[in-house]
């Protein structure tokens, strides 16, 4: 997620014309002819598609859609999920926020363990990725200390002050994370003046992010990234050995390629740092004045923008440390009024057009098939929860009545249907075909497998290959609305797709 300062502009108005349009289908009806060679494989597939759980007051304990959410989270079963408590919440994110004095220390987790234990409990048996992505801003140099709200759900989006260490050794920062990590994994820690607080947690961590977006936080350089990383890691290494780390996190993945230059290069770590993982993050950004006429090419035109580039880390990545997996962790669209209410600090009147939830369910779609095909290893939808004032439209879950939208249903109709170790093979469109929708066929141990998106606002007719004229189809298209994906058997060798429809289909 990042923050911005936007300019409000006057064509709110023309927004609202514009979400609500809708678009002619091309007076061209044939059917979209689709190319599957079963015998030719592309690769086996490493690719694992899951989620991120932002903390927000939506997610406390009591909150309207607590319980909705953290039950979705949990029936979805998803593997490297990823838990992040963040900057606009200052008492949900740190656990000191106040600076060690010879008589006392400031470690609080009064706010912070509520919300972890319901997400570990949701995760329960499965992988996840923590990610405790704010330092403490009185680590920081600053001409006066950082105020931050006493009410833990008031929203606070200045409390990334400062840009150097207090300590440039990063002793104090990885000490820090060490005691946190303890916190969860060890039954407590020792506090800076040798006082013990225990917590009776004996969590398992097997995987920590080394915060996030680092680029748009404290102004941090590369040479600072590394030297920050590698405290962290060596003060979570004490206190968590099995503990793997993923790095960068990075806002706009191909902003500043030194990044991943400098980070993915093992001469600038200490001896014996692991680099496990590197991250980096997508969202499609139409403009104020589009709607869905516009968003069925913006959204997908920035998708193959952003692909290019992830193919690109993944060269940098192949060149100076090949073993390093890799992770997109935060994908999705964030809407122009998003930052308008940001800006506001207020919610406005929601006007995101239903359809706009299957539009950015196909992008997802679509990207995990780009993604897939380039090899890498997690595929992170965002996010759990959003809501008007706090991104909504990165919400998987309806924050009007908690039930899962169309965002999470083609997430889980994708995690149930596709898996590492499938293999992908050759699919095409028909010389001459409209570049209208995406599809991949997949060789499952459940059988032959389509994917499929309509990445268009209208109807599209697609023609499916020999033998899957009575297919098994699993939908997730605006009918199904806040429901889960709808089963049907094909009528013939023709399948209807509905806008931004998204489809897998068995074969028989």
């Amino acid at each position: 997620m990042r923050i911005k300062n936007p300019i409000l502009l006057h064509v709110v108005g023309i927004l609202a014309l514009c979400l609500g349009a809708t678009v002619a289908q091309p007076q061209d009806v044939s059917p979209l002819q689709v190319n599957v060679d079963w015998g030719k494989t592309i690769m086996v597939s490493r690719s694992t598609p899951t989620l991120q759980v932002v903390t927000n007051p939506m997610l406390n304990p009591g909150a309207p859609i607590h319980d909705a959410s953290f039950a979705a989270l949990k029936a979805l079963g998803a593997d490297y999920v990823r838990y992040v408590p963040w900057l606009p919440y200052p008492k949900i994110a740190v656990a000191e926020l106040e600076p060690p004095t010879n008589d006392k220390t400031a470690w609080d987790f009064t706010y912070i363990d509520p919300v972890t234990k319901d997400f570990l409990a949701a995760t329960e048996g499965h992988s996840t990725i923590i990610n405790f992505s704010t330092i403490p801003a009185w680590m920081f140099k600053t001409d006066q200390p950082v105020k931050y709200p006493a009410d833990p759900n008031q929203v606070f989006w200045n409390y990334t002050q400062g840009t150097q260490l207090r300590d440039p050794s990063g002793k104090e920062l990885g000490d820090y994370f060490g005691r946190l990590v303890s916190w969860y994994t060890q039954g407590g820690f020792t506090d800076e003046n040798g006082k013990r607080h225990e917590s009776g947690y004996h969590y398992t961590l097997p995987y920590w992010e080394v915060l996030n977006e680092v680029e748009e936080e404290h102004d941090t350089t590369p040479e600072d990234y590394t030297l920050r990383y590698d405290a962290m890691v060596e003060g979570i290494h004490k206190v968590s050995p099995q503990t793997k780390f993923m790095g960068l996190a990075l806002a706009r993945a191909g902003l500043n390629p030194r990044f991943y230059e400098y980070f993915l290069n093992p001469k600038n770590h200490k001896p014996g740092i692991p680099l496990d993982f590197i991250s980096y993050h997508f969202y499609a950004h139409p403009t104020l004045a589009q709607g869905l006429n516009e968003w069925q090419y913006t959204f997908f035109d920035q998708a193959d923008g952003f692909l290019a580039t992830s193919g690109f880390i993944l060269m940098l990545r192949d060149r100076l440390s090949p073993e390093t997996k890799t992770d997109a962790d935060e994908l999705g669209v964030i809407l122009p009024t998003d930052h308008l209410e940001i800006a506001a600090s207020k919610a406005l009147p929601d006007k995101i057009p239903h359809l706009y939830w299957n539009a950015a369910s196909a992008l997802y779609a679509y990207l995990f098939i780009g993604l897939s095909k380039q090899g890498v290893d997690v595929i992170g939808e965002s996010q759990l929860v959003g809501y008007p004032s706090q991104y909504p439209s990165v919400s998987m879950i309806d924050y009007n009545n908690g039930k899962p939208n169309a965002r999470y249903w083609v997430l889980k109709l994708i995690k149930d249907n596709f898996h590492p170790g499938d293999t992908l093979v050759a699919t095409t469109n028909l010389p001459g075909t409209p570049p209208d929708i995406t599809a991949q066929g997949f060789l499952t141990p459940a059988g032959k497998k389509i994917l499929v998106v309509n990445k268009r606002n209208y109807e599209v007719t697609v023609k499916l290959p020999e033998g899957f004229e009575h297919a098994r189809l699993s939908t997730v298209d605006e009918e199904t609305g806040d429901g889960e994906p709808r089963t049907a058997t094909a009528d013939g060798a023709n399948l209807k797709m509905a806008p931004f429809a998204v489809t897998v289909v068995q074969a028989p």
